[in-house]
């Protein structure tokens, strides 16, 4: 990765510009530039898909937002930068809750989650939710929303300082899912049913196991492959449980269904505002230091989010 100096960039018709304060990390920017994404931009890109700042510049056509108002939003790349231009429709009002680093955290993990939960899994109150990694950003906002939905909270992550975390997020029960009984101990603590959705974003050997506990007429949810390998599932397995296995293609959803984004948003803030969704940020770095950042993110060292802060004056700190 090489720092450049480039022009500020313009908003067209329809778009904003940001002058960025912080931006969130994801293990998919990681993906993206190892060319292992399902989008692959071009080379030379600038990645980055989370941010918050302040507007300083709106393109025509743009009546809702103007100059000064601080906002948090979700870029098609180019959020690690100094300015960043994005749609306006993907840019949400800064919740007064929030630092800036915890709203850089908030918009993309907040609104694949909520998609997955409510839409794609369409969760009930009293079921059981298993949160594979839930010490990661997507688990994080997993355990909270769940919550909020009224469900009982199942969280698995690789050490008691995660499962600690996951606790505090909210989870009913943490499991270590590096111990072989994990499956077992989820089939106990349901009375043998199983978790009537999982919401697993590291495929490989995590969704192999977690077909074995999942509870008849279960939903499955594929977030993602953080794990490395993407898995295939015995088309069996689905008919003698009536389960099913759903995709969770947050990004493609909303390019069909763009109005889906404020939708979702005014859902989010009142969940804020109740207080039942607070992003936890563990590691911040200087937006220099994004290839630490990245680092700490891929050697499953941060624990929630990792944001980045950048400085008004020179697009660093």
């Amino acid at each position: 990765m090489n720092w450049k100096d480039v022009p500020s960039p313009l908003p067209a018709a329809g778009q904003v510009r940001v002058s960025n304060r912080a931006a969130a990390v994801n293990f998919f920017d990681i993906l993206q530039i190892g060319g292992r994404y399902q989008v692959k931009p071009p080379f030379p890109f600038t990645p980055g898909a989370e941010i918050a700042g302040i507007i300083d510049a709106v393109g025509e056509g743009v009546t809702e937002w103007e100059p000064g108002d601080r906002v948090m939003g979700i870029p098609e790349g180019n959020g690690f930068a100094g300015q960043t231009v994005l749609s306006a429709e993907k840019v949400f009002r800064f919740p007064a809750e929030l630092s800036w680093e915890q709203a850089a955290a908030f918009p993309l993990v907040y609104h694949t989650s909520f998609f997955a939960l409510r839409d794609r899994a369409a969760i009930q109150a009293g079921e059981w939710l298993l949160v594979h990694a839930g010490a990661s950003g997507v688990g994080m906002s997993a355990i909270q929303l769940g919550k909020a939905f009224g469900a009982r909270v199942i969280a698995t992550a690789s050490s008691p300082e995660k499962l600690d975390f996951a606790r505090r997020q909210g989870a009913d029960h943490v499991l270590d899912y590096t111990s072989e009984s994990w499956v077992e101990q989820v089939k106990a603590l349901t009375g043998g049913r199983g978790a009537d959705v999982i919401y697993d974003p590291v495929g490989g050997d995590i969704f192999d196991l977690s077909t074995r506990c999942i509870a008849p007429y279960g939903r499955l949810l594929v977030i993602g492959f953080a794990g490395g390998r993407i898995p295939s599932i015995a088309a069996n397995r689905i008919l003698l449980k009536n389960i099913s296995v759903v995709g969770v293609f947050w990004g493609g959803h909303v390019k069909l269904n763009p109005e889906y984004l404020a939708t979702t948003q005014q859902f989010l803030d009142a969940f804020l505002a109740a207080g039942e969704l607070r992003p936890e940020v563990s590691g911040v770095w200087p937006l220099r230091e994004l290839p630490a950042a990245m680092q700490a993110l891929s050697e499953r060292r941060v624990l929630g989010k990792a944001v980045l802060t950048i400085d008004p004056e020179d697009g660093t700190r």
